[in-house]
């Protein structure tokens, strides 16, 4: 009797279970089917911002801070060169006479922007050629070129802090702020954020295709150089090869720094456009284009120096940020 019974039961448990096997086959086969597909924009953001490495990013940002704590006194001499189209005696006596206390006058927007743009830089040109290389299988030359045009094109988004560092650095507004937050405060409330904004046309042009050219370069250089071993010699390689890259590049833009200095340091009256602040500029310079390149020589060698330390820090930290820690071994009894 017994063996008779448990036959109805196990058949009946076995239907259920059978049931319960469908049941969930059917809700697992319709959630997969309700489930929406991924937009095309959501595909891409995905794909393109996770091209990028945050390593990239802080190795730039440490490499800018190093280089304008360094090289800050030097820029205020250049500046002074390209605002008055002086000799660079007469530059270092303004300074002088100013004193040591206006020295470091306006380093934190420099600072600031030089540390984000840095950032920006190195960071967007990396993530931007490994998404168009691994995406869309672009030749390496041509992901290396649209990379440092997005790169320069973002980092202008920065211009209010070189708008800003210009107007603390030039004496004959030194009366109207003391600090960088008052002059942000001045320039915003009497004349409004796009006023921040003056001067963006040359900076644009120079970003873009100063950033192409430099990665273009400096790439080369890393790939036909000779490998170094020691610590010292590989070290030296990379401050003169960044060195030479980033001089030569400033010194064929430094044009458009005038340019941009020149309409940067009026302030409310109606901005010129880039090539109308040109021609006023030579007219003003005894209609001689060497006088444009007043002050590129001594650019030229900050440039040098700058670029060099730069490209040195950049590379270091770079290292030091892609060494794994090594794990202890475990001790065997």
């Amino acid at each position: 009797m017994k063996d008779d019974d448990d036959g109805p039961v196990e058949r009946l448990d076995s239907s259920m279970a059978n049931s319960d096997v469908s049941t969930r086959i059917r809700t697992t086969t319709t959630t997969a089917t309700i489930i929406p597909k991924s937009s095309p924009a959501v595909i891409f953001s995905e794909r393109f911002f996770g091209a990028f490495q945050w390593e990239e990013f802080a190795c730039g940002c440490g490499s800018a801070f190093v280089n304008i704590s360094v090289t800050y006194p030097i820029y205020k001499i250049i500046f002074r060169q390209m605002l008055h189209g002086v000799a660079i005696t007469s530059a270092f006596g303004q300074l002088r006479h100013e004193g040591l206390g206006f020295l470091y006058r306006g380093m934190l927007p420099p600072l600031a922007q030089k540390t984000i743009s840095l950032s920006i830089m190195f960071g967007v040109f990396d993530g931007t050629r490994r998404y168009m290389v691994e995406d869309y299988r672009l030749n390496d030359y041509g992901a290396k070129v649209m990379a440092g045009l997005v790169a320069g094109s973002v980092e202008s988004i920065l211009l209010p802090f070189e708008r800003i560092q210009t107007l603390l650095a030039d004496s004959k507004f030194h009366q109207y702020f003391s600090n960088t937050s008052s002059a942000f405060r001045y320039v915003v409330t009497n004349y409004g954020f796009r006023e921040l904004y003056r001067g963006i046309e040359p900076v644009f042009w120079r970003n873009g295709l100063s950033n192409a050219l430099f990665f273009m370069l400096r790439e080369e250089a890393s790939v036909r150089l000779p490998q170094r071993k020691s610590l010292s010699s590989r070290t030296a390689q990379e401050f003169v090869a960044g060195a030479v890259i980033g001089a030569s590049i400033s010194t064929l833009f430094y044009p458009l720094n005038v340019i941009k200095v020149s309409l940067q340091s009026d302030m409310g009256h109606p901005t010129e456009g880039s090539w109308q602040a040109c021609k006023r500029i030579y007219r003003e310079r005894d209609s001689r284009i060497g006088h444009f390149y007043r002050g590129c020589a001594f650019n030229t060698g900050r440039s040098f120096i700058s670029w060099g330390i730069m490209n040195t820090a950049y590379e270091n930290l770079k290292k030091l940020m892609h060494q794994r820690p090594q794990r202890p071994r475990n001790a065997t009894n």
